[in-house]
């Protein structure tokens, strides 16, 4: 795996929007707390663009990625939101630009997309944390999910443990593997492409947002009966935000993780603030990673050098 550079106090960070557009009020509120921490911003040229559900056409919304991939100016990428699109760029991505201008790409939901395409294509590692326009901004953005952009500074270990929240284990057992992983209605999208998640031997980091239990089922039962789960060395289950358990009263999300994930034979477990959610831990995908049933942690190795 490529591990980017670590961010220096001054370095100029890119902010593109390669999915949903984004509010240009929250933006700017995004904006203002990298800037605080002592980082220059370049906005990509088409990030205030709107063409439906879309931040632009697939063509601006790739050209502001390839731009920032190859401004040598730049250090970092940020994304603005997820929303959805990632997924209708990747295949026209320059994996090899990529792979020889290593640099910190940062983002979730639907950048989940662009995490295990750059991973799987281009050997590079990259994060998993808060966006700008539809996290950082919010009033309620807390001290430990601004602490995480801290891992980006300096190489460090991160540690979860339930002194951030509550962990239920599924399965007992100890791993370590390589973290990848994010959204899961986008990962089990990948399927069948060329993009395909590979989980083999792998920690897989699932979450979600506005997703019914009987939805989450079902893609839970694509992901098993595709193999993934018993691929897997292990599962961290993170936050299933803004669920909704009127409409199916028979199921809870807690009985569905039961029903796939008590009997695998290998270490599970879920309450893991990683997602749509406040604090959210950011993590490394791409690095390695040991989860632990019996001491409730989920340790990760440095994601930059």
């Amino acid at each position: 795996m490529i591990y980017p550079t670590h961010l220096q106090p001054g370095d100029t960070i890119g902010i593109i929007a390669p999915a949903g557009p984004a509010d240009s009020d929250r933006l700017r509120r995004g904006m203002f707390f990298l800037e605080e921490m002592g980082l220059h911003v370049k906005l990509g040229k088409n990030i205030h663009q709107v063409y439906g559900y879309l931040a632009g056409t697939d063509e601006a919304r790739l050209a502001d990625f390839h731009e920032m991939v190859t401004d040598p100016t730049i250090k970092a990428i940020f994304f603005a939101r997820g929303g959805y699109g990632t997924g209708r760029i990747v295949s026209a991505m320059n994996y090899d630009t990529i792979k020889n201008n290593p640099k910190i790409i940062w983002g979730y939901s639907d950048i989940t997309y662009l995490h295990t395409a750059i991973r799987q294509k281009a050997g590079l590692i990259t994060f998993h944390g808060p966006m700008v326009a539809s996290d950082i901004s919010k009033d309620d953005f807390d001290e430990l999910s601004a602490g995480m952009f801290k891992q980006l500074f300096a190489p460090a270990e991160l540690i979860y443990s339930e002194a951030i929240s509550p962990l239920h284990i599924h399965a007992p057992g100890e791993v370590t593997g390589v973290l990848v992983g994010g959204n899961l209605s986008v990962l089990v999208s990948t399927i069948g492409t060329a993009f395909e998640i590979d989980v083999k031997g792998k920690i897989l980091l699932i979450e979600d947002i506005g997703e019914e239990p009987y939805r989450v089922d079902s893609m839970l039962n694509q992901l098993n009966l595709t193999g993934k789960l018993a691929e897997a060395a292990g599962i961290v289950v993170g936050d299933f935000a803004n669920t909704d358990t009127e409409k199916n009263l028979t199921r809870t999300m807690e009985q569905v993780f039961d029903d796939y994930f008590n009997t695998l034979p290998i270490p599970v477990m879920s309450g893991f603030k990683i997602g749509h959610c406040l604090p959210h831990f950011a993590v490394p995908l791409g690095t390695a990673a040991t989860l632990s049933t019996k001491r409730k942690t989920l340790i990760l190795q440095p994601g930059v050098k």
